[in-house]
């Protein structure tokens, strides 16, 4: 999933890790190989 918004919150479904948007540059985030899930805007 493109990250979209600052502020937006990722999470990595395998390790758990979680990332909070602070500069949109572009593309996806990606952790384990896997894209990670929003799961807040």
């Amino acid at each position: 999933m493109a990250v979209k918004s600052e502020g937006e919150k990722y999470k990595c479904n395998i390790c758990g890790n979680e990332v909070v948007v602070t500069k949109v540059g572009g593309g996806a985030l990606v952790c384990c190989g896997k894209n990670m899930n929003l799961i807040e805007g």
